[in-house]
């Protein structure tokens, strides 16, 4: 379950709670005076952030690469200058037309003579999708289809720049670049039954990948999952609009149900042998990443159990199959899996995160396994690995160091020592691209309700090159309008635990008035990357401004960031280990209770609303906590946690099997007969993820407890609920909810 919101970072207003250490004011205009609109949130471009659309590091970290108006340029990176185009539109033209091609995404070859151009990409879910791909030869200017077989997924060049690997249903297939032959690696794949080359729906969901095949260094070499999904039982999805709705079915394990059977396979491009690989004798595992190390013919294989609290890091010998585990990482819990593991430059070690110290930290070992030094300590975590330079031996990392609610950039010595911060001093959250050689980084910070500045940078130093956006049209459009001063706080709970905050007030804000509460809850389990927090010193885009939408009309907007999330290491983050919801659902009543004892607060007007966990979230404090809880809104809620995928659930619950009361005492069907407040419940009926049976489940609980409620059901939409004026309808019946009933 990875749909998010981002969040917001903060300022402290005056007669608020304490601000958190490590986080500084930032100024705020003086003159707002326009109201924000629905129209302007998502309909207009009134709040548009500027970025630097189509940006690819080249080889020699000098220069970039970006689409402009249909061609590909190169730049030279200290000074944004454009020194060449490497295609034009004009030659982005297949021979007899005079149409150039629409061009969606490119990737080059090692050397940069050949690029890969993709049109016409359709997404299929979140990670994967389809395309046609065209071949550029730089020094031919020629353009050809890489196949005429219909749309491909995942084109990759060789190495060596003469062949391209691509899948196509659900089989694996190699294009030789000097004939244009393509060559079937596989031929069994079948539409829900067996995928070779990519990934079935649970791995791309929570593993966080689709592309399953990847050429060795040498070339000589394609690796590639196969996952036999035949006895993984399938979702029935109907899709609306015609005369009769159609059936849109695929595989989806359901926690405690069966997943699929996945190998590996090593395919010799010049003998066209294939050699599955030793993954063990348990078929019910999970493959969850598989990678070619810097040693000839070696393959990285990580090996994981079902219970996900055993992760083992196998290398093997892609000629014979044969493995053996180098590394084991066992977590009481359960062991996440990230894209941490790095091999170093002459194949004798490697780079690996593990949370064995209470806290996700770096760690040197030797090919053996053998741990050579830990690297990062402390009582914060490493969020991503971002760059290694092998010639001074530093790592780059970004992480939690200065503050739970920041993400900044550091680097470490391989030989040990205190990590050095790279960016600026100051508050805000940086997400950086650090070019392959790590002599520059392409930097986007934002901070407290501040639009995002994107700019290159040294990467020894983090020294300023150039900044490539500052947002300044936007800053501008936002000092116009009405806003409140968002702001950090922290408070303990009845229990002794210290919870992270966040608060904005009208900007007309009086102490000595009452004002009702909005509460924006996600709460669930995430790891790495901020995503599960809500609660961060970041820009909080379309979702900050429409809560500034709200203060302007008189509410107060607050977010709690209770146990069970990220960013505040392994304890506070495992809490909720089996037993998801209840934790979570203690901790933001605890927050509602702490926000009525404020002067300022009405303690009978206040609601909570959240999306995906949030939407659970909201569901579980509507009807746990129904005393404290006036309304709430839940968007495409989990309301039983034995709806959901394998991967996720039993992660974080283990199966229904071994814990059925984790999935069954904290399932809102369980408190239906408890709903007090007034209740709105959103779901899109094409939601592959959270499927829309949740809320159908949840209405016939309500409806047996007769109880009153309202449901928003948007046809044929997913997880997201976008498209076209979808997000303004959702916002505008959110809005009038809201309004209406708090």
């Amino acid at each position: 379950m990875r749909f998010r919101f981002f969040a917001l970072a903060a300022l402290l207003a005056a007669n608020g709670p304490a601000l958190l250490p490590g986080l500084t004011p930032t100024p705020v205009q003086a003159q707002q005076k326009q109201a924000i609109t629905l129209e302007d949130i998502w309909a207009k471009p009134t709040f548009r952030a500027a970025s630097v659309p189509g940006f690819d590091w080249m080889n020699d970290g000098r220069y970039y690469a970006a689409l402009e108006n249909g061609s590909l340029v190169q730049h030279e990176v200290t000074t944004g200058k454009a020194l060449q185009t490497l295609a034009s539109a004009a030659e982005l033209t297949l021979s007899g037309t005079d149409k150039p091609v629409a061009v969606d995404g490119y990737s080059f070859n090692a050397d940069e003579q050949k690029i890969l151009f993709t049109t016409g990409t359709e997404p299929i879910y979140r990670h994967s999708s389809r395309a046609s791909y065209y071949v550029f030869d730089r020094a031919t200017k020629k353009l050809a289809p890489l196949s005429g077989g219909g749309k491909q997924g995942y084109a990759t060049f060789s190495p060596d720049g003469k062949r391209v690997a691509f899948v196509r249903d659900n089989n694996l297939f190699v294009t030789d670049l000097a004939t244009m032959a393509e060559t079937a690696v596989t031929s069994n794949g079948a539409k829900n039954n067996l995928i070779n080359g990519s990934t079935d729906w649970v791995y791309e969901e929570e593993f966080g990948f689709a592309q399953g095949f990847f050429w060795s260094p040498d070339s000589r070499q394609i690796a590639f999952y196969t996952f036999d999904e035949s006895q993984v039982p399938e979702y029935d999805m109907q899709q609306w609009g015609g005369l009769y709705p159609t059936e849109y079915r695929f595989k989806y394990p359901k926690a405690g149900e069966k997943n699929s059977v996945v190998s590996v396979s090593s395919y010799e491009v010049a003998s066209a042998r294939t050699t599955k690989m030793d993954v063990g004798p348990v078929a019910d595992q999970y493959i969850p990443r598989v990678m070619w190390t810097q040693v000839p013919n070696t393959l990285s294989i990580q090996r994981l159990n079902r219970l996900q609290n055993k992760l083992e890091i196998l290398h093997g010998d892609a000629a014979t199959g044969q493995t053996r585990v180098v590394l084991t990482d066992i977590n009481p819990a359960y062991v996440e899996i990230n894209d941490d593991l790095k091999y170093l430059a002459g194949g004798k070690q490697f780079i690996f995160t593990s949370e064995k110290d209470g806290y996700q930290h770096l760690y040197l070992h030797d090919m053996s396994g053998k741990q050579l030094r830990q690297l990062t300590k402390g009582n914060w975590e490493i969020s991503a690995i971002n760059g290694f330079d092998s010639k001074s031996g530093y790592v780059y990392f970004s992480s939690t160091q200065g503050s739970a609610l920041q993400r900044h950039l550091y680097r470490v010595k391989l030989k040990g020592g205190a990590a050095q911060r790279i960016s600026e001093a100051g508050n805000g959250t940086d997400v950086v691209n650090m070019s392959p050689d790590t002599r520059y980084f392409l930097n986007t910070h934002s901070a407290a309700g501040v639009p995002a500045v994107v700019s290159l940078r040294e990467g020894s130093t983090g020294k300023l090159v150039k900044t490539l956006e500052d947002n300044a049209k936007l800053r501008e459009t936002l000092a116009q309008y009405d806003l409140g001063k968002p702001e950090f706080f922290t408070f303990k709970t009845s229990e002794g635990v210290e919870l992270n905050a966040y608060m904005i007030k009208p900007a007309s804000f009086d102490p000595a008035k009452k004002y009702p509460v909005l509460m924006h809850v996600y709460g669930g389990p995430s790891f790495g990357s901020s995503s599960s927090q809500t609660v961060l010193d970041n820009y909080g885009g379309s979702n900050y401004l429409w809560h500034q939408m709200l203060t302007q009309k008189g509410y107060i907007v607050v977010s709690v960031e209770n146990r069970g999330t990220s960013g505040r290491g392994s304890a506070f983050r495992k809490a909720t280990y089996a037993n998801l919801g209840k934790l979570e659902t203690i901790d933001q009543g605890e927050g509602a209770k702490y926000l009525a004892t404020l002067p300022y607060v009405d303690k009978a007007r206040i609601g909570i609303w959240g999306w995906s966990y949030g939407g659970y979230m909201t569901s579980l404090a509507m009807t746990k906590n129904p005393d404290l809880f006036k309304m709430g809104i839940a968007v495409a809620p989990v309301t039983n946690w034995r709806y959901y995928d394998t991967v996720y659930t039993e992660r974080y619950l283990k199966t229904p099997q071994e814990n059925p009361a984790g999935y069954d005492d904290n399932s809102p069907v369980q408190f239906a007969q408890n709903l007090r407040g007034k209740f709105l419940l959103v779901h899109g009926t094409g939601d592959d993820n959270v499927h829309f049976q949740n809320s159908i489940a949840f209405v016939d609980a309500l409806i047996k407890a007769n109880k009153d409620y309202q449901t928003l059901y948007y046809p044929n939409r997913n997880h997201g609920i976008f498209g076209g004026t979808t997000r303004l309808h959702l916002y505008r019946q959110m809005t009038n909810f809201v309004t209406e009933n708090l």
